[in-house]
């Protein structure tokens, strides 16, 4: 069994917490929490653990094996960078850290001192998403021509972060995942509505070196909550709406076929509309999938799916989408 830590009870901590505190495989030793009215909170509903504001007494246990960072954003790298040369195990909630630069650190630190670092890239652990890759690696949509997305809200405004960094993460991890590639260019459109130099949002055209391309589209000025990917391929379409409760993913046989003329005649495009299937997917939540996942790497010793490197290239691209709206062009990868 394996001792872990978690240091953060804010958003996402209480989800990290609870779903830790049901796995048989780990014992949850501390919460370490710098605002006393959070882990009073925690104490209320888990008295037996213990509890720290001081994130130093974490990693001077010895019998911690591993520490999970659910904190903001500025303060992912050098937490993180402690426990690895601490000679712990990381989980950092996404996105990794605020730079490609830190990212690319705490990956060569994470290697020297041979320990396992893992983001919170949920969604690539979430049922539909794997279906869909599935389906993808599998050739039953074709040639993938292009993919749409929109996930937008009205709100969370926040004041440390864009709406490209807090939302766009969740659509690149699961693009560049089902499409085994990192883009090459990246041109946006944004408007900071509310806060001036913030963006709240964003539209987001992304070029792949195979071709592809697709649109992201964030924000948080939306009366309605929308969390559909539109993917189109030669042979058939595909749509994932994470708002559906049953049937979150649909297979639309249809499609155009082109017919080159056989003499001077003209070009001829035949349009199908088939059957629509929506695949069976089992109920499991994904941070349940994903905090398994990262348990069986710390014990075996394996790359964890969304690893340094599956970081490092969401945050590079969310760089790039940064600077695109900044200078109004598309930016390389």
């Amino acid at each position: 069994m394996k001792n872990v830590a978690v240091v953060g009870y804010g958003y996402w901590g209480p989800n990290i917490l609870r779903v830790l505190m049901s796995n048989d495989s780990v014992q949850v030793k501390y919460l370490c929490e710098l605002d006393s009215s959070k882990l009073s909170l925690a104490k209320s509903k888990y008295p037996d653990l213990s509890f720290t504001r001081d994130f130093d007494t974490v990693l001077n246990d010895s019998e911690i094996d591993a520490v999970f960072i659910v904190t903001p954003i500025f303060s992912h790298y050098e937490l993180a960078k402690k426990a690895l040369q601490k000679g712990k195990d990381v989980f950092v909630e996404k996105p990794l850290t605020g730079s490609a630069e830190t990212t690319e650190d705490l990956i060569k630190i994470a290697e020297k001192n041979e320990k396992i670092l893992m983001v919170g890239h949920t969604f690539e652990f979430s049922p539909p998403v794997m279906e869909t890759k599935k389906i993808i690696d599998s050739g039953d949509l074709g040639d993938i021509y292009f993919i749409t997305s929109s996930r937008v809200n009205l709100g969370i405004h926040r004041k440390d972060m864009s709406v490209i960094w807090d939302l766009a993460p969740h659509d690149f991890s699961m693009m560049f995942s089902w499409l085994d590639e990192s883009p090459s260019e990246i041109l946006t459109l944004g408007r900071d509505s509310i806060f001036k130099g913030n963006l709240d949002i964003a539209f987001m055209n992304i070029k792949f070196p195979s071709g592809i391309i697709a649109n992201v589209e964030v924000s948080w000025l939306s009366p309605v909550k929308m969390r559909k990917t539109v993917i189109v391929g030669s042979k058939k379409m595909l749509v994932y709406d994470d708002t559906e409760s049953v049937e979150k993913i649909k297979i639309y046989d249809k499609g155009v076929d082109f017919k080159e003329p056989e003499d001077f005649g003209e070009y001829q495009l035949t349009y199908r509309s088939g059957s629509i299937i929506s695949p069976k997917l089992p109920n499991k939540e994904p941070l349940k999938i994903e905090i398994a996942h990262f348990i069986d790497c710390i014990t075996n010793r394996t790359t964890p799916k969304t690893d340094g490197y599956s970081a490092l290239r969401v945050i590079k691209a969310i760089e790039a989408a940064e600077k695109s709206a900044q200078e109004g062009k598309y930016i390389k990868i």
